[in-house]
């Protein structure tokens, strides 16, 4: 099994979900996953593009077997190294009379397309080159003579193959024409290359978008003219956007680097582009990798195409966060703060005394790995930032929104709900009692939950009001919001000194 990008742009959702079919089967039938770089285009190919297939890659965890960093029995894997095999077989080709050379220039060639386009006629190669003779051939190359290498196609008869998702598939030699092999600069075109390249690295499974059915025909007729073994074929399915057309760039972000940088889970982008056109049983929709490796058939590919959604991919994502281990999940919350800026904070917080969470990291593994990676990993806010997440627990749906979300908990600058600050902090009584509140958090001694909710509840029984008179304005005035965790929880993180300033700054929002 292979995947093999152009490097000519980013590594998209499309490319990725190819590369998962193959790399899934790979695993599941014990081949090996070979990448291979087609960068013949040499002038749209970049090294940006290559690096970035790579860097999406590793990120979605698609390991390969054998590629250009790796090598391997049967690289090079780098299409422009690749040129001796190419000229190779289109010699042999030409010595067995199943190819010839081609002089018609790229002015003739339009001219006769423009002329079949009028007529209503096929616009393909008229032939007239076929039947040079191979020494008159020989001096117009001597000569200087511009040519190419053009594949001599059957005049009758059908070419047929078996496509695994969607059954049979039969072409008439008769509608297909007599295709280029080499162009005139030296360089293969994709459907010479591409078998070439599949032929002599052995790869049993060709699998990818249905956008090749209409190159398969071709490449056929050359693994038989070549004596190469025919691999399996299976076209996978298109990926459309939700208005039902082909998915682009018009619909959103289509690049992984774009989720790999919004910070979405590789595991759930995994699961997500798995179902973009396979399914185990209608039903299930959340795989973990090696359940996924375990259930994955390409006879369970639809021949349908499949629709790119958001919202379903959100879920999945959120569905995936929920599920992780307190640790992972913190060690991924603090790798996404630190990438923000928002770590380290603006503020200390003495976390020693909340021991009602009895959080206490210990020798976990996941803490070792990041401690040799961070230099400058702060194990104390680490603790804070698990005890928020702990308190948080499923209202954290995405890594993404983390930064927004916790974001009161480091930096003063925080988003302030201006309707919620109408709501509850927008009176001279509101602000007064903040003041209140303020003062009475100053003289606690003791600084914990318990401590901390008899001290508001007891404020508002002196001042004979419920508790939600103060419970509510100051949820606004420490974060910024109208819906937060456990206030009293959130009073904790802030810190005593932290809470109190801000109680006092809602209290006089003038200065």
């Amino acid at each position: 099994m292979r995947f093999a990008p152009s490097p000519t742009g980013h590594l998209h959702v499309g490319g990725a979900r190819t590369a998962l079919y193959n790399w899934l089967y790979a695993k599941k039938t014990g081949g090996r996953f070979v990448l291979r770089i087609e960068d013949t285009d040499a002038r749209r190919s970049t090294g940006d593009s290559y690096e970035g297939i790579l860097r999406g890659l590793r990120w979605l965890g698609l390991g390969w077997d054998e590629g250009p960093d790796l090598g391997g029995d049967f690289g090079p894997y780098l299409q422009s190294t690749r040129g001796v095999f190419y000229h190779s077989d289109a010699q042999n080709l030409l010595e067995k009379g199943m190819a010839y050379y081609c002089f018609c220039t790229p002015e003739e060639l339009e001219k006769r397309k423009e002329d079949s386009v009028r007529k209503k006629l096929d616009p393909k190669y008229d032939g007239r080159c076929r039947n040079i003779l191979p020494e008159e051939a020989a001096a117009r190359i001597d000569r200087g003579d511009g040519h190419v290498i053009r594949f001599r196609m059957p005049d009758e008869g059908n070419v047929v193959f078996r496509d695994i998702i969607r059954g049979e598939f039969s072409f008439s030699n008769s509608d297909l024409d007599d295709f280029i092999l080499i162009r005139s600069d030296g360089k293969p075109t994709y459907n010479f290359a591409v078998v070439v390249d599949d032929a002599r690295m052995r790869i049993s499974h060709v699998i990818r978008g249905d956008d090749h059915i209409s190159n398969t025909p071709r490449q056929v007729h050359i693994y038989n003219a070549l004596g190469y073994r025919l691999p399996k074929f299976a076209h996978l399915p298109m990926i459309l956007g939700e208005d039902r057309a082909r998915l682009s760039k018009r619909h959103g972000a289509t690049s992984i680097d774009y989720y790999r940088e919004k910070h979405y889970l590789p595991d759930a982008m995994i699961n997500y582009l798995a179902l973009l056109g396979w399914s185990l049983d209608g039903k299930r929709e959340l795989f973990e990798r090696k359940a996924l490796i375990e259930a994955f058939s390409l006879k369970k590919v639809s021949k349908n195409p499949s629709v790119f959604d958001n919202s379903r991919m959100e879920h999945i994502n959120a569905e995936h966060f929920k599920k992780m281990p307190l640790f992972p999940k913190t060690v991924l919350a603090y790798r996404v703060l630190k990438d923000e800026g928002i770590l380290p904070p603006d503020f200390k917080v003495d976390m020693s005394r909340p021991v009602d969470l009895k959080l206490v990291p210990g020798k976990e593994p996941i803490l070792e790995e990041v401690l040799k990676e961070d230099r400058d990993f702060d194990q104390k806010e680490f603790q804070r930032l698990a005890l928020i997440i702990k308190v948080f627990g499923n209202r954290l749906k995405l890594l993404k929104d983390i930064p927004e979300m916790l974001r009161y908990y480091y930096k003063d600058d925080f988003a302030v709900d201006e309707k919620a600050v109408s709501n509850y902090l927008d009176s001279a009584e509101a602000r007064e009692r903040m003041l209140l509140l303020s003062e009475e958090l100053d003289r606690l001694k003791y600084f914990d939950v318990e401590t901390v909710e008899e001290a508001l509840r007891g404020l508002a029984d002196r001042l004979d009001i419920d508790a939600g008179e103060l419970i509510h304005p100051c949820r606004v005035a420490l974060s910024g919001q109208a819906v937060s965790p456990d206030l009293f929880w959130v009073i904790i993180f802030l810190g005593k000194k932290k809470a109190s300033e801000r109680l006092r700054a809602a209290a006089n929002p003038k200065g």
